[in-house]
C-alpha cells in the first residue's frame, strides 16, 4: 500500500464512523434534547437556592443549545423554587449510632410562557442517596457526603432539562390554547 493511503485511510474510516454515529441519533450521556420552541428561555432561580444547583441548570441548557436571556426578553420563563436538602438516619448501629445516611434533594420546577401560561405547572422534582457512615472515619465520610450533595444537585437539574425536553411547539400552542379556552369558559360563567 503507498504511504499517502495508509494515512488516508484511517481518516477516511474515523470520518465514515462519525457520519453513521451522527446519522443514526446518538447522543452523548448527559445531554437532554431541549426544543428550539423554548427558546428565548429565562431562569428564575432565586439567590435563596445553591448556586452550585442554578449554575449547573444554566449550564445544562447552554450544553443543550438554548439560548438565556433575562426575564425581560424571554418567551419563556422557568422558575426554581423551594430547594430543600434533607439528612435523615436510615440505620442504626446497636449503640444507637447512626450506621448509614439518606441524602434527598428537592425542587419546585414550574415553566410559563412570558403571558404567565403555564406549560409546566408546579412539580415537585427529587432525587437521593443512600450512604454508609463510619464514626472512625469522620473526615474521609464527610467529603463523601460534600461529594453525593454535588451529585443529587446534578442529578435534580438533568431531572429539570428532561421534564422541558416534550416541550414541542405543537405542544406549547396546545397548552396555550387549552388556557385560552379555560379562561373564556370561566368568564362566560
Amino acid at each position: 500500500m503507498r504511504p499517502a493511503l495508509k494515512t488516508l485511510f484511517p481518516k477516511a474510516a474515523m470520518l465514515m464512523l462519525a457520519a453513521v454515529i451522527a446519522g443514526c441519533g446518538f447522543q452523548l450521556r448527559g445531554t437532554s434534547p431541549v426544543p428550539a420552541a423554548l427558546q428565548p428561555l429565562a431562569v428564575d432561580c432565586p439567590e435563596s437556592l445553591p448556586g452550585d444547583f442554578c449554575n449547573s441548570v444554566r449550564q445544562q441548557l447552554n450544553l443543550g443549545g438554548v439560548e438565556l436571556v433575562s426575564e425581560a426578553n424571554a418567551d419563556y420563563v422557568l422558575h426554581l423554587r423551594n430547594y430543600e436538602q434533607d439528612r435523615r438516619a436510615s440505620a442504626i448501629t446497636s449503640r444507637a449510632v447512626a450506621a448509614e445516611y439518606i441524602l434527598r434533594h428537592s425542587v419546585t420546577v414550574e415553566l410559563l410562557t412570558s403571558d404567565r401560561v403555564p406549560l409546566i405547572a408546579e412539580t415537585d422534582l427529587s432525587a437521593s442517596e443512600t450512604y454508609r457512615y463510619d464514626e472512625d472515619n469522620v473526615l474521609a465520610k464527610q467529603r463523601e457526603e460534600d461529594t453525593l450533595r454535588q451529585q443529587l444537585g446534578d442529578r435534580l437539574a438533568q431531572q429539570v432539562i428532561f421534564r422541558l425536553a416534550p416541550m414541542s411547539q405543537e405542544r406549547i400552542d396546545a397548552a396555550i390554547q387549552e388556557h385560552a379556552n379555560s379562561q373564556e369558559n370561566a368568564e362566560d360563567q
